[in-house]
């Protein structure tokens, strides 16, 4: 999905595509019912992809080709962010 314009609903920061592997670790624990979103709601549908936010903290669900961009939808994620200079 191209991001360029994407940003975070909550912080405005830039979003990029999550890594499959993240993805895939969202989707298990979406199938254990051990996931819940921003808003507290469990998370029952798997994501197709997600967006991570820059600072690796936030991710939101894409499902069919669409990016679910608003603040309830973000599920917290620990995935730290690049440091400057990518080193």
């Amino acid at each position: 999905m191209k991001t360029d314009l994407l940003a975070c609903p909550l912080t405005h920061q830039p979003l990029e595509n999550a890594p499959q592997t993240l993805v895939d670790t969202v989707n298990a624990a979406v199938a254990q019912r051990a996931l819940r979103d921003a808003t507290g709601t469990l998370v029952r549908e798997p994501l197709d992809a997600g967006l991570l936010r820059a600072d690796g903290l936030q991710l939101y669900p894409v499902r069919g080709g669409v990016a679910v961009l608003f603040a309830g939808a973000g599920i917290a994620v620990s995935v730290p962010a690049a440091p400057p200079g990518g080193q």
